[in-house]
């Protein structure tokens, strides 16, 4: 008599490994489907997720190993979880035990049972409620508009599988305090929160926010900088439902909440929401796709919504929720607009860092003890080092790009391998002595400012000024002090920030993407810069003559009469009709191949042949496959970088067409022996 059961598990292995999506295995009883046990796969002792149980019963079992260990210290997954997990697999093309265990954390698929519940067990004790919670803080009175926001979330709650709600409001309208409201109701009815932000410079800033406004809860933060012992506890807590808040970046998407009962993407038009390798997954996406498989609402947030989510919205499939007047009486900055062009140039000399009304908007911000932003998106002291004599530029040896030139520790750094060397005292190509900075990163503009307005209290923010730990909180902790005079930064001082002192903001450079191959980069550009306005004149009492100036040699672009405006709606209408007359997305659905090898004739041969075979494919009928092409950087860290694009005019058939074609390429690759890697990006961000 067979008295063991047959159990379908899946296991860490890729795709190309050739084994199926499940594996079977046998047990004495059956074990509830989301379990986690260890099994064994060749010689080794794995991680795994027990997926359901064969209803076949009359099959022998003989020949099946048995499950070496079952995790029983913690609760099963959730069905809710698994099906998410199921979805974001087969849609970004990966296996299902490579996205389902990937997503884990590390330590949970390292340790046994027994360490499970002990973890589980430490990770209460030390995040308990306060047995003497403070005072939850004054609630601030709701505009219109928010209130008219928190009940339309309300209401949404109570309806099965709704509408995703965007949550339209500009910079400064008060966005995170409809977030809590909202929360505050879902916890009302004992649910969970899914609070997800797109970096982790964010989070800190908004923990300290929900842990005021929530003291007597149990919140908890998920990110990539946490220890694997950190990262294991806050997941713990979640999956047994102890964690009332999860505040986190795209991977918190994954993690397991019993009793979800909201879901907030905020700023939800930014590209960190997309995962670059591995299985390249949008948080954003897996996030409205969560909501729907638990029928909870998701609300999607931003100043600058991405277009495919204003697509939704215009077409019904989203509700839109509109917040288009700032709190308190605030209001946004005059934007004013220097065409850099207007400026003498008398002998070929280089422009200004900054224009002279630039200039003098800062000294007088100065005079009056105000705050400003310097908004200019290239870390380093200059891009390159060239010699006067010979020509001779910093490239880096291993990639398709120019060493970065750090003055503060005279190095010479590549940004896309991390290569680092000390800079030259002579130019290595002919000696000469005179070597000579092009162009102006955040840390040469710091240093210009300084000389242009001495006594002024610089301070800078980007990735360099905040390696170390701590770093990042020391830094907007003295800007929300008042410590800082001008703050010198890249993309990250315009993300999310509540700077109440700053009334100026700077834009230098921007014209870099206007004229991009990349039919995202205005999108991006347009957004950068509005987000970066928003930081100016969010105090009522100074906001009346708060600006943000832009340096441009474009002045007449049609993205600067827009941003003059506050128009978003404008240029997202011009935006769209112009991906649909070109038929790019959302009118259109993407993909791309990539492949990598030390000769980019290798890579290129691999592509070409993966055209061959979906020439051939009767799927392949309804998809356009263009030639390879190298992308924007075409080799990093002495690797070649080829890619291929994939178009459809509808998401099924594109669906359709890549569940037939990689099983083949897989088969494929083992005739390019000189073939890295390769991999698909479905939905890529940037082609």
């Amino acid at each position: 008599m067979n008295d063991r059961v047959r159990l379908q598990v899946v296991v860490e292995a890729p795709r190309h490994a050739g084994l199926s999506d499940t594996l079977e295995y046998q047990h004495p009883a059956i074990l509830p489907a989301g379990t986690l046990v260890r099994v064994p796969l060749g010689r080794r002792e794995v991680a795994g997720l027990v997926w359901r149980a064969t209803s076949d019963g009359t099959r022998p079992t003989t020949a099946l190993r048995p499950i070496a260990q079952v995790l029983d210290g913690l609760p099963p997954m959730g069905q809710a979880w698994m099906a998410l997990a199921e979805f974001a697999a087969g849609y970004y093309q990966r296996s299902l035990g490579e996205l389902a265990l990937n997503v884990l954390p590390p330590e949970m698929r390292r340790v046994n049972g027994s360490q499970l519940a002990q973890r589980l067990l430490r990770a209460r004790r030390a995040s308990g409620a306060q047995a003497e919670p403070a005072p939850a803080p004054a609630l601030p009175t709701l505009t219109p508009e928010q209130a008219a926001a928190v009940d339309a979330i309300e209401a949404s709650a109570a309806v099965a599988r709704a509408a995703p709600l965007l949550l339209h409001g500009v910079t400064g309208s008060g966005k995170t305090e409809v977030y809590l409201r909202a929360a505050e109701r879902a916890l009302a009815r004992g649910r969970q929160v899914l609070l997800l932000v797109p970096e982790i410079n964010l989070t800190p800033q908004l923990l300290a926010r929900v842990l005021q406004r929530f003291p007597a809860r149990r919140v908890v933060a998920m990110h990539s900088a946490l220890t694997p012992a950190q990262r294991l506890r806050t997941w713990l807590l979640a999956h047994v439902g102890d964690a009332d808040i999860v505040l986190g970046t795209r991977l918190a998407v994954f993690v397991s909440l019993p009793r979800l009962g909201l879901v907030v993407v905020d700023e939800e038009h930014d590209a960190s929401y997309k995962q670059q390798e591995g299985a390249r997954y949008s948080a954003r996406d897996l996030a409205v796709y969560r909501a729907h498989l638990e029928r909870v609402p998701v609300v999607l947030g931003s100043a600058t919504p991405s277009l495919e989510t204003w697509q939704h919205a215009g077409s019904g499939r989203y509700r839109r929720l509109p917040m288009a007047q700032r709190i308190a009486g605030a209001t946004l900055p005059r934007v004013r607009v220097f065409d850099m062009g207007t400026l003498p140039r008398a002998g070929g000399q280089v422009p200004p860092a900054l224009a002279p009304p630039v200039l003098q908007a800062l000294r007088q911000r100065l005079e009056r003890h105000e705050q400003s932003l310097v908004f200019l998106n290239r870390r380093g002291y200059a891009p390159v080092l060239h010699c006067l004599d010979c020509g001779w530029k910093s490239e880096c040896p291993h990639c398709s790009a120019w060493r970065v030139f750090h003055k503060l520790d005279r190095t010479l750094r590549c940004h896309h391998c991390g290569a680092s060397e000390r800079v030259p005292r002579a130019c290595p190509a002919c000696g000469n002595l005179d070597i000579q900075p092009i162009g102006r990163g955040t840390e040469r503009l710091a240093e210009q400012l300084a000389q242009e307005l001495p006594g002024a209290r610089i301070a800078r923010l980007d990735a360099d000024s905040v390696r170390g730990k701590g770093a990042l909180e020391v830094a907007l902790g003295a800007m929300h002090a008042g410590d800082v005079d001008i703050l010198v930064g890249t993309q990250m001082v315009t993300k999310g920030h509540d700077f109440r002192r700053v009334t100026l903001v700077a834009a230098v450079n921007p014209d870099s993407a206007l004229f991009s191959s990349d039919f995202r980069a205005g999108e991006r550009q347009f957004a950068q810069l509005m987000q970066a306005a928003g930081r100016a004149g969010r105090d009522a009492g100074q906001a009346a003559d708060s600006e943000m100036w832009v340096q441009t040699w474009h002045p007449r672009h049609a993205l600067f009469a827009a941003l003059r405006a506050h128009d978003y709606a404008a240029y997202a209408e011009q935006l769209l009709a112009e991906r649909r007359a070109a038929g790019l997305p959302p009118f259109a659905h993407l993909a791309l191949l990539r492949a990598e090898a030390r000769d980019a004739a290798v890579a290129q041969s691999f592509l070409r042949a993966a055209a061959e075979v979906a020439a051939a494919m009767p799927e392949g009928a309804d998809v356009m496959v263009y030639p390879p092409v190298p992308p924007a950087v075409p080799r990093v860290a002495n690797i070649e970088r080829m890619q291929m694009l994939i178009e459809s005019a509808a998401r099924a058939r594109l669906q359709r067409f890549l569940s037939a074609w990689l099983p083949q390429l897989h088969v494929q690759r083992s005739a390019f022996k000189g073939l890295a890697r390769w991999a698909i990006d479905v939905d890529p961000l940037g082609i």
